[in-house]
């Protein structure tokens, strides 16, 4: 099974059993085996990614015969790929079925009646390997233009052979133009695929360049984590096959000269003009001519084009917002198009990360292919031209970032209410926007002075609002921050979703409506006419004062309609015993502030009597002591209240139910006994049980 944590390149291969030694022999050998056990793992790390999936590929193929390879076959097509672990188990290459086929891994050949391929590549010069490897073309070449001279004389040289389909797919009139001019143009050409000294793939470091034998013009070189090599963004497929005189390295590509930086190509490249008066505005003229190995995807004129003017001009006027623009084309390495075959995350310039896939021969960005022209290389880096401008976060509006998002409905309502310049302008706000699910059970509306209690002045970050803190709204108002182990609320409200950062605003998703509180507990509870009988009772229990007071609480109110599912009798037993009643009342109250919001699946709160609380979520509502809890989240400036249809009863009222400590089976004894006594004097029947509960209480 794959070794998931041990990254792209490696997994475990079931190896047969071996029999275990005698103990004395383990014993003499363990020094040894611990030994090339450490030699093996430091040789596997010393592999560069292109010999660890060869190594790989050795493995999947070696029930097939020595030597022997298994390489991952797109179906319908002639490409193959060494798979490393991931792809062994996936079976796709950008989306695409694979087959799995065998053939002889580098420097080997099959012989005729034998499994595998158990014989080596006779070793000859450089121009009769090129015809051993199949790349019979570019063997052709070379003797049409007298470079086979040079390559089977004394010497040391590196060829990157393209294969007879890479000459073949070559436009038309180019080709024309090499095999008119054999002793130039075909010449210089193939020459530009030589480096004059021998280079092995584990000297082919990502990044870097070679000098070839064409006027010392740079080869770019790319070595990826997935294993492949490209060279000029064409890709390697078969490495390292010796010579007498050097080695040969098989590619899928003609590669071309490339003289010009990023910033030259854009300078000459017509359906590059609107790019180019950009990158001059925003001052990255220098960093596109720099050393360096960048992708720069290239938005094309149509892709400027696309962008409602409004919004184009307002960030071609913005340097900092421009800059965050180019930035966000640019990425922090150069990725050619071969070297994507699955989809990863790559960071660019402006910080945020796109998503890079590809689906058959189209590559993405983020899922969508508007990738237009590929792999054009610079000197220092690549250049892929799209379609479309990818505006980051950091240069939009605070309307630009909910349009077409999870918050779209509550931004239509800010634009109803006239709010809309809050959300274009340059003032440095948070919005707090309730998610498109929320109001499919809720009806929205668009009351002016309810939205702007959600736009909070200055800019904020979630990840440092702390618990206590007081943000001020537009309306004027304070809104409480409260921070849970599993949540992060202002007042009701708890986020949703990550920040998006604008150009000048935040904005918060949250899960619901925000309400700010109008006045404490008690005010809160006299302005509702369903808790007028326990206002009563907490008047009568000497807890207004408690309640009115500057500090956290969590009320669970008993409603009118809770007070009267009480028996007449307890309910008025209990409404004429003040202290019966204010301890049943405290039981009510929790020391602090919990918003639905910050309920897992369970919360225990400690309330004012002494127990603890227990709050639960169940189909998506909410229960205190496993009572349906009627109304949720009515905020206080000191608390937060809960509307319940049950009064609940301490543990010491009902034993058999306490949920922090089991119930005391002696005092449960003494009270049936207590009740026995009562009916014994009239009952001579009962009498044994009340001896029976009696003796059970003396043992």
């Amino acid at each position: 099974s794959p070794n998931w944590g041990s990254g792209w390149l490696s997994c475990s291969v079931r190896r047969p059993p071996r029999s275990r030694a005698p103990l004395t022999m383990r014993a003499g050998l363990l020094l040894p085996a611990a030994l090339l056990a450490l030699w093996a793992t430091l040789a596997s790390a010393a592999r560069t990614p292109y010999q660890q999936i060869l190594h790989h590929s050795r493995i999947r193929g070696r029930h097939q015969g020595p030597n022997v390879c298994a390489v991952l076959k797109l179906i319908g097509t002639n490409r193959k790929y060494l798979p490393n672990c991931k792809l062994w188990y996936q079976r796709k290459i950008c989306g695409k079925s694979t087959m799995i086929a065998y053939e002889c891994c580098p420097g080997y050949e099959e012989v005729p009646g034998e499994k595998g391929c158990p014989a080596a590549l006779p070793l000859s010069n450089l121009y009769e390997t090129l015809g051993i490897v199949g790349a019979t073309t570019t063997q052709l070449y070379s003797a049409s233009s007298n470079l086979s001279a040079e390559i089977t004389s004394p010497g040391s040289y590196t060829i990157f052979a393209p294969t007879n389909e890479a000459w073949a797919s070559l436009p038309a009139e180019m080709l024309d133009s090499l095999v008119s001019n054999v002793n130039i143009e075909l010449l210089n050409a193939l020459r530009y695929h030589m480096v004059n000294r021998r280079v092995m793939t584990d000297d082919l470091k990502h990044g870097t360049s070679l000098p070839s034998m064409y006027q010392n013009i740079d080869i770019q070189i790319h070595h990826y984590p997935n294993g492949i090599v490209t060279v000029n963004c064409a890709r390697l497929l078969k490495a390292d096959h010796h010579a007498t005189n050097g080695v040969v390295h098989l590619i899928d590509k003609v590669i071309s000269t490339t003289t010009n930086s990023i910033l030259q190509i854009i300078e000459i490249e017509e359906s590059l003009e609107t790019l180019r008066a950009a990158v001059a505005a925003a001052g990255l003229n220098n960093l596109l001519e720099s050393e360096g190995q960048f992708t720069l995807l290239a938005p094309t004129n149509e892709a400027f084009e696309k962008i409602p003017q409004e919004t184009l001009n307002r960030i071609l006027g913005d340097p900092e917002a421009l800059k965050d623009l180019l930035n966000h084309h640019i990425l922090k390495s150069a990725m050619c198009a071969e070297a994507i075959i699955a989809g990863l995350s790559m960071e660019t310039l402006e910080g945020d990360m796109l998503e890079v896939g590809c689906n058959g021969d189209e590559l993405t960005l983020n899922g969508r292919p508007i990738i237009a022209n590929k792999d054009v290389i610079a000197t220092n880096g690549v250049i892929h031209f799209v379609n479309e401008l990818l505006i980051p976060d950091s240069a939009k509006t605070l309307l630009e970032l909910g349009e077409q998002s999870e918050v779209s409905t509550s931004i239509d309502l800010f634009r109803q209410a006239g709010l809309s310049s809050h959300l274009t302008g340059n003032e440095r706000l948070t919005l707090l926007a309730p998610t498109n699910s929320f109001y499919k059970d809720h009806t929205a509306s668009a009351d002016r002075n309810l939205l702007l209690d959600h736009i909070v002045k200055d800019q904020l970050s979630s990840k440092y609002l702390y618990h206590g803190q007081k943000l001020e709204t537009l309306s004027g108002k304070k809104l409480r921050v409260f921070v849970y182990r599993n949540n992060l609320c202002i007042e009701n409200a708890c986020i949703a979703a990550h920040d998006k950062r604008g150009r000048f605003g935040t904005l918060f998703t949250v899960d619901k409506i925000l309400t700010p509180p109008v006045g404490t507990v008690m005010d809160v509870l006299k302005a509702d006419d369903r808790f007028s009988t326990l206002v009563a009772a907490i008047q009568s229990a000497g807890l207004m004062e408690t309640l009115n007071r500057p500090k956290s609480f969590t009320v669970f109110a008993p409603t009118n309609e809770a007070f009267q599912a009480m028996p007449q009798g307890e309910l008025n037993k209990l409404m004429g015993n003040a202290k019966e009643l204010a301890n049943i009342l405290k039981y009510h109250i929790g020391d602090e502030i919990l918003v639905s919001g910050a309920v897992g699946a369970v919360v225990r709160l400690k309330s004012l009597q002494g127990d603890k609380l227990e709050i639960s979520t169940r189909n998506n509502g909410i229960n205190v002591n496993k009572e349906p809890v009627a109304e949720a989240d009515i905020m206080a400036t000191n608390g937060v209240i809960y509307a319940v249809n049950t009064v609940l009863q301490p543990p010491a009222f009902r034993p058999n139910e306490r949920g922090d400590e089991p119930a005391d089976p002696a005092l449960e004894i003494f009270r049936q006994a207590s009740a026995t006594s009562q009916v014994s004097q009239r009952s001579a029947r009962l009498a044994p049980v009340y001896s029976r509960l009696l003796a059970r209480m003396k043992h």
